[in-house]
């Protein structure tokens, strides 16, 4: 970790610090699946990236400077953004990209204690390397006793530059879906299978952070020979809920704790399983098993605990099983939104995600500064252009989204700058059957103080219902695998434009990024006014929606 200053101001009586950090984006050569040599993004000329940390009340200044030959933009993951939604991140969301050869400096003031990550938010940056934790501690006493705690980031990673994979899955002239890739799984920035032991002290307890950051694969994590108890989800405590194995989604981020056995007689493994259930296995390449070692006394025997996934009492989580610990209850919802995921295809010639048939395309006036510069036409998401999936909010409205996918593919689903209450899973209403495996799910409700979470995993062939409430800010929502939403699932909650304008100031650095790549800082989607879309090309039409059972393997 780069820090070059943490300074201390007292607020209201609490020791606050501003950590500032520097990355220095660019390019480098490294093997980090200790098969492969390729062309990745780092930062100051390394990977991994060294994770951050700060305090909840601290103020985070992350000096960025480009290197590279393309803009490039971050976004905290999982943060509020409170009064900042021009510091979100996302690329001609709520920003222009930061031009090659230039510098701007984000301020995030954390307001809230957990576990989350930075990663770029331009052209996929994110799966090429630029992606890295941050840990914002408790000021006072966390909820939950522990003596130590350790932090293990996941990531899937290609031989291949995302940019190679996007180029295959979007070419109508290519087959799809395309041929498979098959990740190696990284576990704290190298092959997981020589990540760097857990010591653990006979008798004490441990708060184990679990971080996702893949692109396209989940990871199947487990202590056998040990039970977890979660206590935090995306950022957000929980009532501690025991439980043998955990399956993390891309994006998603838990903490658990562990009970040190009494005696350090024997040392254990943990696992670490790298999949994603629409790429059907094959021996070698998917899923691959990682094991790490967790030791009590150096040359002492590594128990064996046999297959803990062949018992029938193993246990995996189911996070709508989980209890929020300050017992908020469900939000009563004032409007209900409906979202179908799926993937048709185009008159492009081309197979594409979209949400509602509509397959996302980024304006070309980023649309924070649509909302900020159209005055009252802001509240009219058609101001956003016909492939924004702009749906506009009020503050304070209580929102339930229901979010159906139709087909054999799960999505991890990212609402930013919020979280939000996980209510239900069941069955998708499809006009397609689904195949057998998928016919027999239930509903499955929570059952008090309904857990929140930021990124949610809606399973295939199943709907999940979310809720939240309005606040002031503009929102982007996305699949949380990169190639889907390069392939255009993704919409934006345009929240209380109307105070936006009123309130926001964006610094002129902001303004001056765009205008150095010929960017629009105001007007409509197309930078013109009115409705007057003049210059953004007509959104693809609907060819075809393939059944329920179409497979989706990129």
């Amino acid at each position: 970790m780069h820090i070059s200053s943490v300074l201390y101001t007292c607020v209201s009586g609490i020791l606050a610090a501003r950590v500032v950090v520097d990355w220095n984006i660019g390019y480098i050569s490294v093997n980090r699946d200790g098969y492969n040599l390729r062309r990745a993004i780092g930062v100051n000329g390394m990977l991994p990236i060294p994770p951050i940390e700060a305090t909840i009340g601290d103020t985070l200044e992350l000096n960025v400077y480009n290197g590279l030959d393309k803009s490039t933009s971050l976004h905290a993951h999982g943060l509020f953004q409170t009064n900042t939604t021009h510091m979100d991140g996302p690329a001609m969301i709520n920003q222009c990209g930061i031009p090659p050869g230039e510098s701007f400096t984000y301020t995030y003031y954390l307001e809230q204690t957990g576990t989350f990550w930075i990663h770029g938010h331009d052209k996929h940056e994110i799966s090429d390397g630029l992606r890295g934790a941050l840990v914002i501690h408790d000021r006072e006493q966390p909820p939950f006793e522990y003596e130590d705690e350790y932090l293990l980031t996941f990531e899937d990673w290609f031989r291949e530059e995302f940019a190679e994979r996007e180029m295959i899955t979007l070419d109508p002239n290519q087959p799809f879906p395309p041929p498979h890739g098959y990740a190696f799984g990284l576990i704290n920035g190298v092959n997981g299978n020589i990540t760097q032991t857990m010591q653990f002290e006979k008798g004490k307890s441990y708060r184990i952070r679990l971080v996702n950051m893949g692109d396209l694969n989940w990871f199947q994590f487990s202590l056998p020979g040990h039970s977890m108890e979660v206590i935090e989800i995306d950022g957000e405590y929980t009532k501690p809920h025991v439980v043998d194995g955990i399956d993390i989604a891309p994006a998603q981020r838990y903490s658990v704790l562990v009970h040190a056995h009494n005696t350090d007689e024997f040392n254990y493994r943990f696992n670490a399983t790298i999949h994603a259930e629409f790429i059907p296995p094959k021996q070698g390449l998917t899923p691959r098993v990682y094991t790490g070692h967790i030791v009590y006394k150096h040359g002492a025997p590594f128990k064996d605990v046999g297959n803990p996934y062949a018992s029938s009492g193993f246990k995996w989580l189911d996070d709508i099983g989980l209890h929020a610990l300050d017992e908020q209850p469900a939000l009563e919802p004032t409007r209900q939104i409906y979202l179908d995921l799926g993937n048709n295809l185009y008159n492009t010639g081309q197979r594409l995600d979209h949400i509602n048939n509509s397959t996302f395309k980024a304006p070309k006036t980023p649309i924070l500064y649509t909302a900020l510069s159209m005055g009252e036409l802001a509240m009219d998401p058609q101001v956003y252009g016909p492939q924004s999936n702009a749906i506009v909010l009020q503050q304070g409205e209580v929102v339930e989204v229901v979010l159906n996918s139709f087909n054999a593919m799960p999505h991890p689903i990212h609402i930013h700058s919020r979280n939000f209450q996980i209510i239900e899973y069941g069955p998708a209403d499809s006009l397609f059957a689904p195949p057998p495996e998928f016919q027999n799910m239930t509903v499955r409700s929570y059952t008090s103080a309904p857990p929140r979470r930021d990124t949610i995993t809606v399973p295939s062939f199943s709907y999940a219902k979310i809720r939240f409430t309005g606040k002031v800010a503009v929102s982007l929502m996305h699949c949380h695998l990169s190639i889907h939403m390069a392939m255009g699932m993704a919409a934006v909650f345009v929240e209380s434009p109307d105070m936006l304008q009123e309130t926001l100031d964006v610094p002129e650095k902001m303004f001056e990024m765009c205008r150095k790549q010929g960017i629009p800082t105001c007007g409509n989607a197309a930078g013109n006014q009115g409705l007057d879309f003049t210059g953004l090309p007509n959104p693809p039409s609907v060819v075809e929606r393939p059944n329920a059972g179409f497979p989706q393997n990129h």
